[in-house]
């Protein structure tokens, strides 16, 4: 890939200006401008042939204008004046139509970040589509050779994305930065007499060195499979439950989904009103950490360019701030927590026990480590997902078992969570090692 394809950010920013300006023209009281350009290869093979190579090239603009507190938004993907103006004219003819929201605007001026640290999140990788079929198929290659048993391949993946995005208002904000991605996948079948089975593992990362190495992914893609060979049913029980770190992020992401504020303002949480309450045991602490470097989930502003800032969401177990942007925070007569578009970096506090030291904690139960299904009630709590894993005894892993549903109240699990373990999984926004949770129902023959 060559990277002068990406326009610069100057030129970014400079077309950013001049939609505000056309905003402005129009009689727009308040505008906003996101704009992003983004380049990227994809290549996927499978059982040692080319399946897809894909290049994407993409430029984006995104104009969101305000008639007092009338919002209209048009987007465009041509950059050209006409183009421009065409997309402002759109929004502003938007806006004429649209009722009066009294939470509708901007995000408040003083909130906007007056310093944009370098997060050190951009990291190009110039690779050729030959190379990312060689690497693609050694990673494949390293699981299929792994075991004679390994009997078919859904493929492996390698992509490399980078991008640059801007956002501008009419704050006299102006903001951009350049950011990378690259990855790669791999998932294979095995078979033997009790049937089949398959699993999978990838690596992520802004910078290409601090991705595992091909036949490294490959063979630990191979090996999980492996384990889960002569998977069984269990029977209905209720016992402990580990979740493996690949999947214990998704607890937390639970969580974030019951502080977000659409769900608050819309009284739709099992967490409405749970502020400055006891959420989890009083040895938990999870906090966002915004501004880690060369991370996933960091970034210096949010989608309204206010500041982020690094805050605790849980001290001591108890609930201390919610995920605001700046329409939901007026809603709820609160601040914005610098959260739209999303969270950035959450980290669970570890312990200092490892996933076998937990095992071992445990006794006897299930270790989880895959979910099926969409089973969660984010109003009422209720938490019902297909699972497989393995069961433990004596704190040893016994057997794999699979076609299994646990179930609990998201409630009870957090207040139920035992243990958070070291083994943190940084793949993912939510860094979070494997959760001890003390009982569960398993639904199985």
């Amino acid at each position: 890939m060559s990277h002068d394809i990406i326009k610069d950010q100057a030129s970014l920013e400079s077309v950013a200006a001049q939609v505000l300006e056309l905003a402005k023209a129009q009689g727009a009281s308040a505008a906003e401008a996101a704009l992003s350009e983004e380049l990227g290869l994809s290549v996927n093979v499978r059982l040692g042939d080319v399946e897809t190579i894909e290049f994407n090239k993409d430029k984006g603009l995104g104009i969101t204008v305000y008639f007092g507190q009338r919002k209209g938004t048009a987007s465009t993907g041509d950059f050209s004046t006409g183009a421009l103006e065409d997309a402002v004219r759109a929004a502003c003819s938007i806006a004429t139509f649209t009722a009066e929201d009294p939470y509708a605007g901007l995000a408040d001026a003083d909130r906007m970040a007056t310093e944009i640290p370098d997060l050190d999140l951009y990291y190009p990788w110039d690779v050729s589509p030959e190379t990312a079929i060689e690497l693609a198929t050694e990673c494949e290659d390293a699981a299929r050779g792994y075991d004679e048993r390994i009997s078919n391949s859904e493929g492996a993946s390698l992509s490399s994305h980078e991008g640059t995005r801007v956002y501008a208002n009419s704050h006299g904000f102006m903001g951009g930065y350049s950011t990378s991605r690259h990855s790669m996948s791999c998932s294979v079948i095995v078979e033997d007499d009790n049937g089949m089975q398959r699993d999978y593992w990838y690596s992520v990362a802004r910078d290409r060195h601090d991705l595992e190495a091909a036949a490294a992914i490959g063979e630990k893609t191979a090996a999980r499979t492996l384990q889960r060979l002569g998977g069984r049913r269990i029977d209905t029980c209720k016992v402990p439950v580990l979740f493996s770190a690949d999947v214990a992020g998704s607890l937390v992401s639970h969580m974030i989904s019951g502080i977000r504020g659409g769900s608050l303002y819309r009284k739709s949480s099992f967490l409405l009103d749970k502020l400055g309450e006891q959420i989890f045991p009083a040895f938990v602490h999870i906090h966002e950490r915004p501004h880690m470097k060369k991370v996933l989930g960091s970034a210096p502003y949010d989608s309204e360019g206010v500041a982020t800032y690094e805050r605790d969401l849980v001290r001591d177990g108890v609930l201390q701030s919610y995920v605001l942007d700046s329409y939901s925070a007026r809603k709820l007569k609160m601040e914005s927590t610098g959260n739209s578009g999303g969270v950035h970096n959450v980290l669970i506090e570890p312990g200092e026990l490892d996933q076998a030291a937990l095992l071992r904690e445990m006794g006897t139960g299930l270790l989880v480590t895959e979910l099926l299904g969409m089973g969660v009630n984010i109003v009422t709590g209720d938490y019902s997902r297909g699972a497989a894993g393995f069961w433990v005894e004596n704190g040893v892993i016994a057997y794999p078992v699979d076609e299994i549903t646990i179930a609990s109240h998201l409630g009870d699990m957090f207040m139920q969570l035992q243990a958070v373990g070291n083994d943190i999984d940084h793949r993912s926004n939510i860094k979070c090692g494997s959760l001890l949770i003390d009982a569960m129902t398993i639904a199985g023959s």
